[in-house]
């Protein structure tokens, strides 16, 4: 007797980006308005909208904003309650990790209450690499794919192994300050520090699986980062330098030796860096090639892009 593949809603892009991975696009019934990959699945019905637009509003902008919104209790994000229901979904893929991130848990689990049917509502917290690889588990599980998340997570476990063992022999892990904001800068957290360091790079700026935090000026300047990578939550390399020349950096950013020598790095923050989901691991190897080119080459334009000091203000 086959059992039917449970009708999926992803609330995270993270979380579509798994189930995708794991062959489950064509039960993938509902997504949210961020979830771009892969190629198509934003076509699938889109369940949330955002009520703060980072196209239109600045770095600090979009920052007060979002705290306004929670400060208050409310939620950045809107759900569409009616069309959730009508598409009956057996398993909602949800968080409660953070409210800036996702839709809250709180307001997927009310609606989910009026649904007809039975519905299984998962939410997946993840603060390590280690805990995106379980999560990965986790969803095969759910879905009756335990083989095909067993065979990704090896390959994931596999390459993460490679990239230590690549760079293990290096004598210098450069000083890497990876900003998580822009205007107010944010030092790392989660599991970004764990990504630079197995990248060959000093993560002591940021705290791995906890959470990202604002930084000042004093202790960037105390840090004196070698390389910096803009990484703000959310933002494509294309958003990042879009928002570059709104934002006020810290006024002790052209002394910082990274700013110096032109080692300042705009990334794709969203698909390798923002998203808990089988893509971090190509952002360490994104990071690696920033960090040790002669050992493992050079990152491609698509990856990384080295910012223009013209770009940046204090």
């Amino acid at each position: 007797m086959t059992t039917r593949t449970p009708l999926i809603v992803s609330l995270l892009p993270s979380a579509t980006e798994i189930v995708c991975a794991l062959g489950l696009a064509d039960s993938l019934v509902g997504v949210t308005h961020e979830c771009d990959y892969p190629r198509g699945v934003n076509r699938k019905p889109q369940l949330t909208a955002s009520r703060i637009s980072h196209q239109a509003m600045s770095s600090a902008e979009i920052d007060h904003a979002v705290r306004s919104q929670l400060d208050g209790h409310g939620c950045i994000y809107d759900l569409d309650e009616v069309r959730l229901r009508s598409l009956a979904p057996d398993l909602i893929l949800t968080q409660e990790l953070c409210d800036v991130c996702a839709v809250s848990y709180r307001t997927v689990e009310q609606a989910a209450r009026l649904l007809d049917a039975d519905v299984t509502v998962v939410s997946l917290e993840p603060t390590t690499i280690a805990d995106i690889l379980a999560n990965i588990v986790t969803v095969g599980e759910l879905t009756d794919r335990n083989a095909q998340a067993d065979t990704l997570v090896s390959g994931l476990r596999a390459r993460l192994d490679a990239l230590a063992a690549s760079v293990s022999g290096v004598t210098r892990r450069p000083r890497t300050l990876v900003l998580e904001w822009l205007e107010p800068p944010f030092a790392p957290g989660h599991w970004v520090p764990e990504q630079v360091s197995v990248a060959g790079g000093d993560p002591t700026f940021g705290t791995a699986g906890g959470v990202s935090r604002t930084t000042t000026a004093e202790e960037i300047s105390g840090y004196a980062p070698e390389t910096i990578v803009l990484a703000p939550c959310g933002f494509s390399t294309a958003d990042t330098l879009h928002a570059l020349p709104r934002a006020r950096l810290p006024a002790c950013w052209p002394e910082l030796p990274a700013v110096r020598n032109g080692n300042v790095w705009a990334l794709d923050a969203t698909s390798y860096f923002s998203r808990p989901g089988p893509r971090v691991i190509d952002g360490a190897e994104i990071l690696a090639r920033i960090l040790h080119p002669d050992v493992v080459g050079l990152p491609e334009e698509r990856h990384a892009l080295r910012v223009p000091p013209e770009l940046m203000h204090v």
